[in-house]
């Protein structure tokens, strides 16, 4: 079966195909930073804007690399929430009539739910069950996944995400937009031990996050030193880089423990982050448990994880199928724990 993935949840316009026997076949990805980068943030309107103009010639550059017509293509599978509600529209409503046109099925995907799958499109792969950090700009859970479509939550931010907390600390050090990517290039010229800010609810006993006070920690932080040059400014980024990764260490390792497996997924932009990696991997280790990270080019939001979670879905319930989206209706805010056959269609 030949699955179509549809993302554009926000500012990144995916495209992927995806063969069931035979794995990815193709993917493209346009990225809005340099369009978003000048007002500092995305901008909705804007962000819709231009995943209408990306949509459609990416869809052209996966039909020809991977030597596909569109009359091959089995299934659609499109990002339905959460998200930019405008973006998700562009995305579902191309979806819903590309679907009607070529008389086949549209599956509604859950954002979360394609990144918390798209470790398993890397080598070697985690078999379930597993515990899923997915740690982004917009989201840090933790989650239990005894197998497709069966997760639990067992704990979450209360206040900012780690992605926003670098997004927003970045702006405070001058760093630019995006905020995440440049904080973790200045902190590798940076002392980690320089600064020492606080470690948000690493002992509170549960696996809840908060990092909104850190962010303020390196606002005082930067008053009390002044004007900052390129050290300091190294410095403070290292130091709060440290501060974050310490936290999800503790809280995925305490997650670990506390259902007793031994397979951690980590997904989500803030996983491409390389002290991340290398600092969770070598934790695990020690405890006789195994990390698993998506390729790093699928770290982002793309079209491969929509198409390989719907994939799986299909495998795991066939039914799916007779389930598709004949609407254009979209969930900005969606329960991971909500089937898509509940999705409005």
């Amino acid at each position: 079966m030949l699955i179509l993935g549809i993302e554009s949840s926000c500012d990144e316009t995916g495209v992927a195909l995806y063969d069931t026997v035979t794995g990815l076949v193709a993917h493209r990805l346009h990225s809005q930073v340099a369009m978003h980068a000048e007002y500092g943030g995305v901008v909705p309107e804007l962000a819709s804007r231009d995943h209408i103009r990306r949509i459609t010639p990416l869809i052209h550059e996966v039909m020809t690399e991977g030597k596909r017509t569109l009359t091959n293509i089995n299934a659609i599978a499109v990002t339905s929430g959460p998200g930019l509600s405008g973006a998700l529209m562009v995305g579902t409503s191309f979806a819903a009539g590309l679907g009607a046109a070529l008389g086949v099925p549209v599956i509604g995907i859950h954002h979360l739910e394609g990144h918390l799958l798209s470790p398993l499109l890397a080598s070697p792969r985690p078999s379930f069950p597993f515990v899923a950090l997915l740690v982004s700009g917009g989201h840090t859970q933790l989650m239990a996944v005894e197998k497709v479509g069966h997760y639990t939550l067992l704990g979450e931010t209360v206040d900012d995400a780690a992605g926003e907390a670098f997004d927003k600390t970045a702006t405070l050090l001058g760093l630019g937009y995006p905020g995440g990517p440049a904080l973790s290039a200045c902190a590798k010229n940076g002392d980690a031990a320089k600064y020492k800010l606080p470690r948000p609810m690493m002992a509170s006993g549960d696996l809840e996050f908060s990092f909104s006070g850190l962010k303020t920690a390196v606002l005082t932080l930067k008053n009390k030193l002044g004007p900052l040059d390129d050290t300091l400014r190294a410095d403070i980024a290292a130091s709060f880089e440290a501060a974050v990764v310490d936290v999800l260490i503790a809280k995925s390792l305490a997650a670990l423990k506390q259902t007793g497996m031994t397979s951690l997924v980590v997904a989500g932009g803030v996983g491409a982050n390389t002290r991340l990696r290398e600092r969770l991997t070598q934790g695990a280790a020690a405890r006789g448990a195994t990390v698993y990270f998506p390729p790093l080019a699928l770290c982002t939001d793309n079209g491969a994880m929509i198409a390989f979670a719907a994939a799986m879905r299909i495998e795991a319930d066939p039914n799916v199928l007779n389930l598709s989206q004949t609407s254009f209706s979209v969930m900005p805010r969606w329960d991971l724990g909500m089937q898509p056959e509940t999705l409005e269609t």
